[in-house]
């Protein structure tokens, strides 16, 4: 009878652990792919915006015609942003996106020596989806970065970092931008 309740027992024990061992799996699978959304949600942003750049510079091409370095600035760092976004390096993605503000910032800035320019529909579409698309980006970096938190927290947590080491579940980085870059930017202040 004491064999029988000692077996009933370490059955008991290791279906409980086996349960909760599956849990605590399926938790962190899907909290990986919450930071994997959340990331290709900044992702399609950020390559509408790539988009949208050069047709920008374009347009304003046709106005600023001694401002090369100013247009240049910003088709270099749309260049870096792509290369980091395609490696998946977030530092030089976050290096990139401070210049690319930067650069917008400048070219915003100059753009109001040229009144022809301020006044071209096509330039003020561009501007605001631009700024919209940088609204988007800064809002899914935040949704980002509390996920990669999440999933940060959870894999040296007890008892998840034994299942989380077991089947190699990575810490995420976040991604961080300078400290000139973290406050907003208001493009359209630059024209009022």
């Amino acid at each position: 009878m004491d064999f029988a309740l000692f077996l009933y027992i370490s059955l008991a024990t290791t279906i409980t652990l086996l349960v909760i061992g599956i849990m605590i799996y399926n938790s962190l699978v899907d909290i990986k792919y919450t930071v994997s959304q959340a990331w290709s949600n900044i992702d399609v942003l950020l390559k509408q915006r790539h988009d949208e750049l050069p047709k920008l510079v374009e347009t304003c091409k046709r106005y600023m015609q001694f401002e090369q370095e100013t247009l240049q600035r910003v088709m270099e760092a749309r260049t870096r942003i792509a290369s980091a976004r395609e490696t998946g390096n977030l530092p030089a993605l976050g290096a990139a996106e401070g210049m690319l503000r930067m650069g917008l910032g400048n070219l915003y800035a100059v753009a109001e020596a040229y009144p022809e320019l301020r006044a071209s529909e096509k330039f003020r579409h561009l501007q605001t989806r631009i700024t919209h698309l940088e609204n988007g980006i800064a809002d899914r970096r935040e949704y980002y970065n509390e996920a990669v938190k999440n999933n940060n927290i959870r894999i040296e947590q007890f008892p998840e970092i034994l299942i989380a080491k077991w089947f190699g579940f990575k810490e995420r980085l976040l991604l961080e931008f300078t400290e000139t870059d973290k406050h907003d930017h208001d493009l359209n202040r630059l024209f009022s």
